[in-house]
């Protein structure tokens, strides 16, 4: 890979190692044991701690700021990790937990002021379109082989990190190191999946087995059946689908977390499609040509406008009459309530809370009731293509914080993803970054309480699962135009298709005024001229022409067969 990522294990002129003071070695073996289990043996660790105090030395006694959305994981770097850092440094390190939006906001205040707001940010990698194009973030392969290379840790052993390819720019730099990532999967009740009386009722009704759905027909076939044909068990009513309709900023995520891709929009092409990718944007090398289909984009095509019909559709027909008044953060505990057969749009964010002892979804043992799986793809989705969403929140350092305060936070950062405290933090929060973290020991203990995130993890399926990629170049800009047009098809003010037509021509406005102020330079947008449709149609890749058929006969997968796939490498 290009930008020096590939050398910095091998990197020279790291602070000294030398005997540390009692009070510093004590501090560092009280953070040793509570830093366990870790991958590193304890003499290991034990070095590592010698290596951030003595790098932190010249920042000694400074008030450091850095902030992140408000996430278990997030929780325990604030509340443990934060402390523990400022313990051992000196530098005193605050760790504020705000909404991501407001992440998102302070980003952009101090991108468009130059004043420094916090000393490091831990934001989307979503952004990394935003960052390449705007030049304020600064690229990190860069910085840990120069001005930073004093205080970057030798062990910090990036080829470890599993979602580094997620957060590189065009040029094959690195801009974001990833803090914590989740993906966005299907989840069931895997007890009801295996009721030998609903089994064979679903069989007699859809012509075959209740299981996995590998595609939308299934997964509808299923939602109809819970909803509409069982409607009970053990006397509760029951929903086979469950989702989110209010008109709020999270409707947008719901689709910008690639919803259009699961339907089959956009191309073939990892960790995002080529040339089009699943927000429906297509580039010419690396610059934005346009999102409607008149200039060869997709955001408005037959799949995109296929996916938000089915999201209404679903979520009129079968799930909770209370979903569509929800957000995203409101419906999140619903499944743990125990009145959902299935979601298709499930983040594993939500593992730690639906593990939690005495819910209805879990069993007296502590193991789940319920399991994760890849999510099923729509009629327009061809193999090579991204299958899902992950969310990768990543640090990242601007240029306009001064220099001194840009090292101090950067020592911080590495100390929240070392293999010191990556493992810990990772059983904590639940969402891993480190190859080493995955396959270890306590993972495999873990497993079984996990309901399938581990194995997921572990299987060649996850890198089919990605975070908006280099395509998106204004993410600020353009992620609240979702939202705000799909809510009008919710609610019926527009049709899909209308809906559609209007987000994609909304993002065209915002990129052609990137194309006027030639922001992103060789990566600026420069838009397509409007051609007929049919002509894009006609062309290989998308946008695909509309279907005959959306709804071909149903395809299902034992789970059990789906871990013996994964187990032999195979995505299925």
């Amino acid at each position: 890979m290009a930008g020096g990522i590939g050398v910095l294990l091998a990197m020279a002129s790291a602070a000294p190692a030398a005997a540390l003071t009692p009070e510093q070695e004590a501090v560092a073996k009280k953070i040793i044991e509570e830093l366990q289990p870790s991958t590193l043996s304890k003499d290991e660790q034990m070095k590592e701690l010698e290596w951030f105090v003595k790098a932190a030395e010249p920042f000694k006694g400074m008030d450091i700021n850095v902030v992140s959305e408000t996430l278990t994981t997030h929780e325990f770097e604030s509340k443990t990790l934060a402390k523990l850092f400022s313990d051992l440094t000196g530098i005193k390190l605050k760790h504020d937990l705000i909404q991501e939006g407001d992440v998102i906001e302070k980003l952009q205040t101090q991108m468009q002021s130059g004043r420094n707001v916090y000393d490091a940010y831990i934001n989307d990698s979503d952004l990394i379109g935003t960052h390449v194009r705007y030049g304020q973030a600064v690229a990190l392969s860069d910085y840990m082989t120069g001005e930073g290379k004093d205080v970057t840790l030798p062990t910090l052993d990036v080829k470890d990190f599993i979602g580094t390819s997620f957060t590189t720019g065009p040029d094959g730099k690195l801009y974001q190191l990833p803090d914590q990532q989740f993906a966005n999967l299907y989840w069931f009740r895997a007890d009801w999946f295996a009721r030998p009386d609903l089994k064979e009722k679903f069989k007699a009704k859809y012509g075959y087995e209740l299981g996995v759905p590998l595609d939308w027909s299934a997964y509808e076939d299923i939602a109809e059946f819970f909803s509409n044909d069982v409607k009970e068990i053990d006397g509760v009513r029951v929903y086979g689908h469950m989702d989110y309709g209010k008109k709020d900023p999270s409707l947008g995520w719901r689709f910008t977390d690639a919803w259009l891709s699961m339907a089959g929009a956009g191309d073939k092409g990892l960790p995002n499609g080529l040339p089009v990718d699943e927000w429906g944007i297509r580039v010419e090398g690396c610059r934005p040509a346009g999102a409607s289909v008149a200039r060869g984009g997709d955001t408005n095509g037959p799949a995109a406008v296929y996916s938000l019909t089915k999201y209404i559709d679903w979520l009129k027909k079968y799930a909770p009459p209370e979903a569509g008044g929800m957000t995203f953060s409101e419906s999140g505990p619903v499944p743990a309530q125990g009145a959902v057969a299935q979601q298709i749009f499930w983040y594993t964010a939500f593992t730690a809370d639906m593990t939690k002892p005495g819910l209805p979804v879990v069993n007296a043992d502590g193991t789940p009731k319920w399991r994760m799986a890849p999510s099923p793809h729509g009629p327009y989705w061809e193999q090579g293509m991204k299958l899902g969403y992950q969310d990768v929140g990543s640090w990242t350092l601007l240029k306009s914080t001064p220099a001194e305060r840009r090292k101090a936070a950067w020592l911080y950062a590495q100390f929240t993803v070392s293999k010191t405290a990556s493992l810990k933090k990772t059983l904590v929060g639940l969402t891993p970054i480190r190859e080493s973290d995955i396959k270890s020991d306590a993972m495999t203990a873990a497993a079984p309480k996990l309901g399938g995130l581990v194995e997921f993890y572990r299987s060649p399926a996850r890198v089919a699962w990605s975070p908006t990629g280099t395509n998106v170049p204004d993410y600020p800009k353009l992620a609240p135009l979702w939202w705000q047009n799909i809510a009008e098809a919710v609610t019926g003010e527009r049709t899909p298709q209308q809906a559609m037509d209007n987000l994609a021509d909304q993002m065209e406005q915002v990129m052609a005024r990137m194309e006027r102020a030639n922001i992103g330079g060789d990566c600026a947008p420069k838009l397509n001229p409007k051609k007929d449709a049919k002509e894009w149609f006609a062309a290989p890749g998308a946008p695909k022409a509309k279907l005959d058929n959306e709804k071909p006969k149903g395809q299902t997968i034992a789970y059990d067969d789906l871990l013996k796939a994964w187990k032999e490498g195979r995505a299925q």
